[in-house]
């Protein structure tokens, strides 16, 4: 086997090349290309670390003071960045999901806006998003489980090599994470507008209309059945502070919507008398993760695209 020093001095064809020589070819020409620039380096890895910090600082105080902007920039760019990411690199797989998911939430999304919120509507949001939720959760806990399998040594048992399976598993953990994280936000968003449009819930401050006996006050429709009595379509659930709701709304706006309180009067939900699935209570499935993803996602991109601008604005490579 020639050397790959030897290599470096004249001119090559990658394609005779094996795949470890062209690996450690590419290798000696970055060394070669860097050699002597240490103190460059140090330089570039100090603005890196300072701009991490600033940054990280930046945005916890942008969210403590103006949190509905924050929110509002995050949810934009975990829709937008990393399908500009994966256009850049031809990633079609990602970009055919992504039209899927954008198109479907886009047209849910407008239904919920609409002033007035007509009655199917609620019912409509909270079944995208739960489906969403569902199929996100699945797809995480497959990419989980595969990941594991593959550490275990299970692919061996098929006699494959683990690093499709690896693959695979964090390719569904990606896409179950960072689908369900977007689904969230933006059900959350459409729960407060639809809610705020039928009138009984407000952001701040008392419902602008005041809830009728045997009438939902997530949607606004009336009530099926009484409590206590079994329905044929759907059940009706009474919260601790007696309002009582369609199950199927109060669980959307508990779970898609990300709600621990009452939709009318705002008193605290027990959400563990309610579900009795772990997996089902808000906050209980991402928790802080969810941040994580969205700082992943949105913020790191952006701010390494800071950091080399500011490297190539000082001539730094």
């Amino acid at each position: 086997m020639e050397p790959v020093n030897e290599l470096l001095n004249k001119t090559v064809n990658p394609e005779d090349l094996t795949p470890e020589q062209r690996w450690r070819l590419e290798h000696m020409k970055i060394h070669e290309q860097h050699k002597g620039h240490e103190s460059m380096h140090a330089e570039m890895i100090l603005i890196l670390l300072v701009t991490l910090i600033v940054a990280q600082v930046v945005l916890v105080e942008w969210k403590k003071r103006h949190f509905k902007s924050y929110q509002t920039a995050t949810l934009i760019g975990m829709w937008v960045i990393p399908f500009v990411l994966c256009l850049k690199n031809q990633w079609w797989r990602f970009i055919f999901t992504w039209l899927i998911f954008s198109c479907i939430t886009s047209l849910v999304a407008r239904k919920a806006l609409q002033k007035p919120v007509q009655g199917t509507t609620p019912r409509l949001v909270y079944k995208w998003f739960y489906l969403v939720y569902k199929l996100s959760c699945g797809l995480g806990l497959l990419g989980y489980i595969l990941m594991m399998a593959t550490m275990f040594g299970l692919n061996l048992l098929f006699d494959s090599k683990s690093k499709p399976w690896m693959d695979a598993g964090f390719l569904l953990l990606f896409y179950g994470l960072y689908y369900g994280v977007l689904g969230r936000d933006l059900a959350e968003i459409c729960a407060d507008k639809m809610a705020t449009h039928v009138g009984y819930y407000t952001a701040q401050g008392m419902p602008t209309r005041h809830l009728e006996s045997g009438v939902c006050a997530v949607c606004g429709n009336k009530l099926l059945v009484s409590e206590d009595e079994e329905g044929v379509l759907e059940n009706t659930y009474k919260l601790s502070c007696n309002h009582e709701f369609h199950e199927f709304c109060i669980r959307g706006w508990c779970i898609i919507g990300k709600k621990q309180t009452c939709p009318y009067c705002k008193e605290k939900v027990d959400l563990k008398k309610m579900f009795c699935n772990p997996w089902e209570r808000p906050h209980v499935l991402y928790g802080q993760l969810l941040d994580w993803i969205r700082w992943l996602v949105v913020w790191q991109p952006l701010i390494l695209f800071l950091v080399q601008g500011i490297n190539w604005a000082l001539g730094l490579e």
